[in-house]
């Protein structure tokens, strides 16, 4: 179906009406003299205005104007015969430019306000300072805030936190341009949503689902969609394996700043697996706007049909979210890019890494700290949890660790130049370590041989005494001879 033409402009439409009127009078010139009698004809006739539709009558001077103008027209009689624009116009005569310029202080200062929050306190400056000028109407104030752009904006977070004030010079520093990354996996969004249908816990408690969806920019293609019951690290790391054991890994993440995207373990995992992390301005949710829309599809399709089911369990909102996500979102055109997000994604060329193995993956997402060995047994400390350290190690003061804070049961530790895999560690065992068996040292020297006579470094100093002639520096006691019995 095609678009109908849009309507002429104002003045087009005078130039055209116009050009009705007297065409008569260029398409066949009246004779000498017959001038007038015609444009009398003209006068007294009824007009549709071109505006309004109503009937309307013009006078002989101002037919006779339009004619004159369109035999003097060099550039044609339509662009003669147009109404012309007002010299002041784009002006604002009753706003003095002071005045104005206080409003647009006022509006950069308080951009979340109100036209009439701001007609309102605008009343009160001028009420205090005369000299600015008469008050001009709220209409003045409002299509000059019209005109220039001064709109209302929602405020990005409080006021005078740091984050918010950064976001809003971005704002007006920078425009707002859609984006796309140009290959398949050169790009991925992913971010937790707060769902808005509650499950039933095996516990018999009621709790409101989070939703990990991760997107591919260039293909949209839902990489990978899982409901927690949480928002940290444990589960993004989680639902991020899955989705690179399922697609490979990308060469770059954007994500907010949520407490699970800067977690060290994400952080110091993606830089392991080689993925750029990328996080978005505070506060500015239109940067990740892909995923924006995809909540959107999310609360508009899937959960919609499964309000029928009345103890809906985790389980089942997983296993209808992953259903609908391959079989119907990622298989279903797209309409900005004209496809469906799977065709996009296993035709356009694609820039994915290898993804590795399952334990190297779990391995990648764990926090590495530097920890002092215990000298006395031989163990450290992890969050509150002893481990052993092998002897092997023991010479070591300072050790590396690599470890997940939601898992303590798989502790490693590690290089820490190269920050290759030395051991796993495992927790003390005091009772077992009760028993007093002991394993041997892996590197137990031989027993020592006892000293053999005077250290040589004595020897010399002895020697460097005698060369200097010096009688020894002390006096021997005097011996009593013993008593004969």
């Amino acid at each position: 179906m095609t678009e109908s033409p849009s309507p002429l402009r104002a003045p087009e439409r005078w130039a055209h009406f116009r050009l009705s009127v007297i065409g008569p009078l260029l398409a066949a010139p009246p004779a000498r003299g017959q001038l007038q009698a015609q444009l009398q004809e003209l006068a007294a006739k009824k007009w549709r205005h071109p505006l309004s539709g109503q009937w309307a009558q013009f006078g002989l001077s101002t037919i006779e104007r339009w004619y004159y103008q369109a035999l003097a027209a060099q550039a044609g009689p339509v662009e003669a015969l147009k109404r012309k624009i007002r010299s002041d116009h784009g002006a604002h005569r009753a706003l003095p430019p002071e005045l104005a310029l206080r409003l647009v202080e006022q509006h950069r200062q308080h951009p979340s306000w109100s036209y009439r929050l701001h007609f309102d306190n605008l009343a009160v400056v001028v009420e205090q300072q005369p000299a600015l000028g008469p008050m001009p109407s709220y209409p003045s104030i409002w299509r000059y805030m019209k005109n220039h752009g001064l709109g209302k904006r929602p405020r990005r977070g409080p006021v005078h936190s740091p984050g918010a004030q950064a976001a809003e010079r971005h704002y007006e520093a920078r425009e707002i341009r859609s984006y796309e990354s140009e290959y398949v996996n050169g790009l991925w969004h992913l971010d937790f949503h707060h769902g808005s249908r509650r499950v039933l816990r095996p516990q018999g408690q009621w709790a409101y689902p989070l939703l990990l969806g991760i997107l591919d920019d260039h293909s949209r293609l839902c990489c990978h969609l899982q409901w927690y019951l949480a928002e940290g690290a444990r589960e993004l790391c989680h639902g991020l394996s899955q989705a690179f054991q399922k697609r490979d890994l990308p060469r770059s993440l954007l994500f907010d700043n949520g407490g699970a995207m800067v977690a060290a373990e994400t952080e110091q995992g993606l830089a392991r697996l080689s993925i750029l992390a990328e996080n978005t301005l505070p506060y500015s949710p239109f940067q990740n706007g892909k995923q924006e829309v995809f909540w959107g599809q999310v609360e508009g399709r899937l959960l919609p049909m499964l309000e029928g089911v009345a103890d809906l369990t985790l389980e089942q909102l997983n296993e209808a979210s992953l259903a609908w996500a391959e079989l119907e979102y990622n298989r279903k055109v797209h309409s900005e890019i004209g496809q469906t997000p799977l065709q996009r994604f296993l035709n356009d060329k694609n820039v994915a890494q290898p993804c590795p193995a399952t334990e190297k993956l779990q391995l990648a997402f764990t926090l590495e700290a530097r920890r002092r060995q215990r000298r006395s047994d031989g163990t450290l400390t992890v969050k509150g949890v002893r481990f052993e350290i092998p002897s092997r190690y023991g010479h070591l003061i300072e050790v590396c660790v690599r470890y997940a804070s939601w898992d303590l049961s798989v502790v490693h530790l590690a290089d820490p130049k190269t920050g290759a895999i030395l051991c796993r560690l495992y927790p003390q065992d005091k009772q077992k370590n009760a028993g007093g068996l002991r394993a041997p040292r892996s590197s137990a020297p031989q027993s020592p041989p006892p000293p053999a006579g005077m250290a040589p470094l004595l020897q010399k100093i002895i020697h460097q005494y005698a060369l200097t002639g010096l009688p020894p520096a002390y006096l021997p006691e005097t011996q009593t001879p013993e008593n004969p019995s």
